[in-house]
């Protein structure tokens, strides 16, 4: 099992716990963030309009994570189609949006705003072979701590892009990883004493989930990514850190 792990006090940089925090291991849906924020600049620069109708049919269908293969809606408004990533983690939604923007312009974000090792590769596949880049997306828990600091600051890109990507992050409804510890209701966002924003990713051989957790002590950034453990073993352990999680924000 290989882990990259970091958690950190989001307004103070306090480290809280660290383990292999520069690893660079597979992350799979937790890139769509970038997406989200390539989108939001988009929307923010009138590139893309906000009433704009998105046809899923301009992609294939994938199935797994996600609604919208689910339903018989066939277009969607852009922020829709945003908020299905953000909570669903919704796959064809994705590839739509990857196709509205560009991938090359997805990918443009994350270099600019100074991450080296955390990118999102690829459109997601039901099947992945030889002539597709190897994995959806990699990344460190020391890079995406930097993000999630800034997002919860208002860095993020610039403060109207933060507001927007936190907006169709707040009601993630995995909560099968860190989260669960928390005992939020995944169907509803919290106004509770704990509060969180995250996004989790999930492949074979990997779970990744990576937020921001508010409490009436502090807001805590926390990554923390896995690779290649027993699944069991490996959400057992995001669980405990989660049970730290929710002291330090106390």
């Amino acid at each position: 099992m290989t882990w990259s792990v970091l958690v950190v006090d989001a307004d103070t940089d306090e480290v809280l716990v660290a383990e292999t925090p520069d690893a660079v291991l597979r992350t799979a849906s937790v890139a769509k963030v970038l997406l989200l924020s390539a989108l939001a600049e988009a929307l923010e620069a009138g590139a893309v309009a906000a009433s704009e109708l998105l046809e899923r049919s301009v992609t294939a269908r994938v199935a797994d994570s996600g609604l919208w293969h689910r339903l018989d809606v066939t277009a969607l408004p852009v922020g829709d189609v945003a908020t299905l990533v953000g909570t669903v983690s919704d796959n064809w939604a994705t590839n739509v949006l990857v196709e509205r923007l560009g991938l090359d312009v997805v990918q443009a974000v994350g270099p600019r705003e100074g991450l080296r090792s955390t990118q999102l590769w690829d459109v997601v596949r039901d099947d992945r072979d030889p002539a597709h880049p190897p994995t959806l997306s990699t990344g460190t828990a020391t890079e995406w701590v930097s993000v999630l600091t800034r997002l919860h600051r208002g860095t993020w890109v610039s403060p109207a892009v933060s507001a927007r990507v936190l907006g169709w992050l707040a009601g993630g409804a995995d909560h099968s990883m860190v989260v669960g510890a928390l005992d939020l209701d995944p169907l509803v966002v919290s106004d509770g004493p704990v509060r969180v924003v995250s996004k989790t990713g999930t492949d074979d051989g990997v779970r990744c989930d990576v937020g921001l957790a508010t409490g009436p002590g502090r807001t805590a950034a926390y990554a923390v990514l896995a690779n290649d453990g027993d699944v069991s073993a490996t959400l057992a352990r995001m669980r405990g850190l989660g049970e730290r999680l929710r002291a330090w924000v106390a």
